[in-house]
C-alpha cells in the first residue's frame, strides 16, 4: 500500500497516511500528480518490456498526448544486481530534472522524496503506482538496499534521465528507505 509522509527539513514527522484519496488530493495540491493504473492483461515475470508497455498502452498513450512525452521505456533493478548500491547512491542526493520525472511502478517499490517549501513529501510508491514530478521540483528517489522494481518510464527528452544536483545535504536529514 502507498504511503505518503510528510517531514520538516529537520527530519522530524509531521503527518503520515496510506488513504489513496487523501494522497492524490496533498500531492495535487502541490502541483504533483498520483494515479493508479490497472493493467490491460495480466502482468506475469515472464513479460518483456514491449509486452508490459502494451499492457498500459491507454494510460501511457493518455499521458503521452497530455504531457508531449516523446519516449517510453521500462526499467528494472533487483537486489542480486552487481551495481544496485551505485545506482541507488546515484539518485539519493537532491536534484531537479529540465522535464518532467514520470514513473510507473509496474512491479515492487521505490521511496520519492520532495523536497517543496520548508516540508519533504516522502510517497512510498508501490505496484500500480503512478507519479509524475514536474520539472523543476527538487526531489531524490531511494530504492533501498535490497531494490525490486520495475517501472514504466516516461520522457519529454530523447536523452533519457538527466539530473541537476542541488548540492543541498537535505536528503540526509530524512530518513532513508530501508
Amino acid at each position: 500500500m502507498s504511503v505518503l509522509t510528510i517531514y520538516d527539513e529537520q527530519g522530524t514527522q509531521l503527518s503520515t497516511t496510506e488513504n489513496g484519496t487523501e494522497i492524490a488530493a496533498t500531492l495535487a495540491g502541490l502541483g504533483i500528480n498520483f494515479e493508479r493504473w490497472q493493467a490491460a492483461t495480466p502482468i506475469t515475470a515472464e513479460m518483456d518490456n514491449d509486452a508490459i508497455m502494451a499492457a498500459y498502452s491507454a494510460d501511457i498513450e493518455r499521458l503521452k498526448a497530455s504531457g508531449g512525452y516523446q519516449t517510453v521505456d521500462v526499467v528494472s533493478l533487483t537486489a542480486d544486481h552487481p551495481d544496485k548500491d551505485k545506482f541507488r547512491q546515484m539518485f539519493l542526493s537532491e536534484h531537479t530534472h529540465a522535464e518532467d520525472e514520470v514513473r510507473f511502478f509496474v512491479a515492487g517499490q521505490g521511496m520519492f522524496y520532495l523536497h517543496i517549501e520548508d516540508k519533504v513529501y516522502a510517497l512510498l510508491c508501490m505496484k500500480d503506482d503512478l507519479l509524475s514530478v514536474p520539472a523543476g521540483t527538487t526531489h531524490w528517489f531511494d530504492m533501498g538496499p535490497q531494490p525490486t522494481f520495475t517501472a514504466i518510464r516516461l520522457f519529454n527528452n530523447p536523452e533519457g534521465w538527466v539530473a541537476n544536483f542541488t548540492g543541498s545535504e537535505i536528503a540526509t536529514q530524512i530518513p532513508y528507505f530501508e
